[in-house]
């Protein structure tokens, strides 16, 4: 099963008696499953629905999601309050008989406050369900294209990490066999460090001095990181076959490819090795950014 990129975008559009609906979701890198949803005041009934779908096929990732309705049929209606309306002309007639003027018109009394209500069409449950049924839908189909464009990016990364891991261990391969590491190399060195400290006059103890050197060679010794980097480099490709989100897991191990390559650069001690283990840093660092999109 390919991996799966955080990043990704979809949209889907549609259409229920006169209603036209699309959705957009989008998607960024998140530490974990976050979802910001957007829907239109009447709409909310949608909400735990759309979450539990989005749950079932992302596992991580910062996510928004936006409802965006038109058109169908109105949901308002306008309404005359009859009983204010009559008591409005009872009034009006009576003081137009008291002190005379003009009848009273329609649209005078139609624009006072009180005598026109908004209110809302009542809904049929049963027609409720149908239009937001056909709404999540829209959303599973938004969903499922969203699911596919992460999995191309997935599979974009897939490759990059892979060749990622290959290069690490070309490079640990490399630091393995380096001439640095050779006994008579490091005896060598050790021996002209040793004449250094002899040329300053300075009465050294034979046998401290045979201690020391052991001590020193045994502190430039990289084979347990290179024993290290060998195992991450088989974990991290086992995880690249893994069918399940990785991203994390990566992350970590790639913390544990760094830690491995400091502990190298700080004991090589021949420049070949160190500019070696200075590529292998750089490789790690690479890795550590393109993991950081991995679900």
């Amino acid at each position: 099963m390919p991996i799966s990129s955080m990043t990704g975008f979809a949209r889907a559009a549609g259409e229920h008696q006169g209603l036209l609906w699309h959705w957009e979701i989008k998607s960024v890198n998140g530490k974990s499953l976050d979802l910001r949803l957007r829907l239109p005041p009447g709409y909310e009934a949608l909400d735990i629905p759309v979450r539990t779908a989005l749950t079932g096929v992302i596992r991580r990732g910062s996510l928004q999601a936006t409802l965006v309705v038109g058109g169908g049929l109105p949901r308002e209606t306008l309404r005359i309050n009859t009983e204010i309306l009559d008591r409005l002309v009872a009034a009006g007639e009576a003081l137009r008989e008291r002190i005379g003027g003009e009848p009273l018109r329609a649209d005078m009394l139609l624009s006072i406050r009180g005598v026109v209500d908004v209110a809302p069409v009542p809904e049929d449950e049963a027609a409720l369900d149908q239009r937001n049924a056909a709404i999540l839908q829209g959303f599973n189909e938004a969903l499922m294209g969203l699911a596919v464009a992460r999995r191309a990016e997935g599979e974009r990364l897939h490759a990059i990490v892979a060749n990622q891991v290959s290069r690490i261990e070309e490079l640990a391969a490399a630091a393995r066999s380096s001439p640095a590491r050779n006994p008579d190399a490091i005896r060598a060195k050790l021996a002209e460090q040793v004449s250094r400290l002899l040329d300053t006059g300075t009465a050294l103890d034979p046998g401290r001095l045979h201690q020391e050197a052991v001590i020193m060679a045994s502190r430039a010794d990289i084979q347990e990181e290179l024993d290290r980097l060998d195992a991450h480099v088989q974990a991290a490709r086992s995880l690249l076959v893994t069918p399940d989100a990785i991203g994390r897991k990566l992350d970590f191990l790639a913390q544990e490819f760094n830690r491995e390559a400091n502990t190298l650069c700080a004991k090589a001690s021949d420049r070949s090795l160190a500019a070696t283990g200075l590529e292998l840093k750089t490789v790690i660092d690479q890795l550590r950014e393109q993991v950081q999109n991995i679900e």
